[in-house]
């Protein structure tokens, strides 16, 4: 048996008693993974492949953004699009702003390599928060509200990060106006464009035939491809995937069945094949998330210095929600306070502020420091915050206070 075979039944072996033990234990079967994955690399069990940043965005991001972009329903979407981007675009430059100044100023950390973690750390993860409010079973606009902005503002993050990097490895020179809205219009709009063309082209091919296997076929096809095919164009592949996904359940999943694109087999399918692709992607990326945040030698940098970076990731998030939040009172996209405290403390980071640390180039100064800060913002988000999460939800009336999570 290969070992690539091993590690796959290996990592699903784990998942399958976690999510059964969590399940049991009223815990998020997400939290369960990363404390299991932390559990067996002390243990020195080896846990499966490495964690690695090719493995989170060529394997673990698409099928976990489509599959949450799928459930997002354009209607729904379209009527809290206003505090939505206000959230992913000013609420992540925001929150990069923060969070690089306190480094700076209270850490003395030189300012490009500052404006890089701020960069990757500013945006929340759709993955980790979409799983926690699949454990947690919650639905509802404030859900949309969390789970719509998660998706949106990693194009902001993306773009903000690329930005900072260029700007870093440039010796810290003033990047030239031009380049950088070239950049930025290429980053975003091609990603977008990347994942329209993407979706589009799969229901248009989906109408030709009934085959249901074809047609889920197709979904993975843009699933994947949008993202293959945007990161190529230095665009960005998370906003390409959304899109694409988007495009996939609205007008075949979604959409009344005299109208659909997707027969009513395919549907089924892609309903089914995703969600169980998610599944197995969040095995892989929690366990392995665990497992690395069991070996980081934190000891290095002082608890001082560590929580020190977990205050300002907090700060940043809730400088990023309040504030933003005040605007839309007097209209009928007003956030109540109780929905307020939920975006700031379901402000989750994960796997993607992983993979861009993971990604940066051995030359950038402090770049061993960000990759061990950046695992111990994780680790806080996903033990504490995540682990915290359904009894914030059940104290603030979101849910019964009898609900099961995980």
């Amino acid at each position: 048996m290969s070992q690539n075979l091993q590690d796959v039944l290996w990592i699903l072996s784990i998942a399958m008693l976690v999510a059964m033990v969590a399940r049991r234990l009223l815990l998020p079967y997400t939290v369960g993974l990363v404390a299991v994955g932390a559990l067996l690399a002390f243990s020195r069990v080896d846990v499966g492949p490495s964690l690695t940043s090719e493995l989170i965005l060529d394997l673990i991001l698409p099928p976990l953004l489509f599959e949450g972009a799928l459930a997002l329903r354009w209607p729904n979407l379209r009527a809290e699009l206003p505090p939505v981007l206000t959230f992913s675009i000013l609420g992540t430059f925001g929150a990069m702003a923060v969070v690089a100044s306190g480094l700076v100023y209270l850490l003395d950390w030189p300012l490009a390599s500052a404006l890089v973690f701020g960069a990757l750390i500013a945006a929340t993860d759709p993955v980790a928060i979409i799983a926690m409010f699949k454990d947690s079973g919650f639905h509802g606009r404030l859900s949309l509200l969390v789970e719509a902005e998660s998706l949106f503002n990693d194009g902001a993050a993306a773009v903000l990060f690329a930005m900072a990097l260029a700007w870093a490895q440039a010796g810290g020179h003033a990047p030239d106006a031009k380049e950088t809205a070239l950049g930025f219009t290429r980053i975003v709009l091609g990603g977008v464009g990347v994942g329209a063309f993407a979706g589009a082209a799969a229901i248009v091919l989906a109408r030709g035939t009934s085959e249901h296997l074809v047609e889920l076929t197709l979904s993975a096809i843009a699933a994947f491809g949008s993202f293959i095919v945007a990161e190529r164009l230095e665009a960005s592949g998370v906003l390409a995937t959304v899109v694409a996904g988007l495009i996939v359940g609205n007008f075949g999943i979604f959409s009344p069945a005299d109208r659909s694109f997707v027969s009513r087999r395919g549907r089924e399918a892609m309903v089914n094949f995703w969600e169980f692709a998610a599944f197995v992607a969040n095995s892989v990326i929690f366990l392995l998330i665990g497992a690395n945040i069991a070996v980081m030698h934190y000891e290095t940098y002082g608890p001082f210095v560590i929580a020190g970076v977990i205050g300002l990731a907090l700060a940043a998030r809730a400088l990023a929600v309040y504030p933003l939040s005040l605007p839309f009172n007097r209209s009928s996209h007003r956030i109540s306070l109780n929905e307020q405290h939920i975006l700031w403390w379901g402000g989750l980071r994960g796997a993607l502020g992983l993979a861009l640390a993971l990604s940066l180039p051995a030359s950038l100064p402090l770049r061993d420091e960000i990759v061990v800060v950046t695992f111990a913002v994780v680790a806080f988000s996903l033990m504490v915050q995540g682990l915290t999460m359904p009894w914030l939800l059940r104290r603030l009336g979101f849910l019964p206070s009898n609900r099961a999570s995980g």
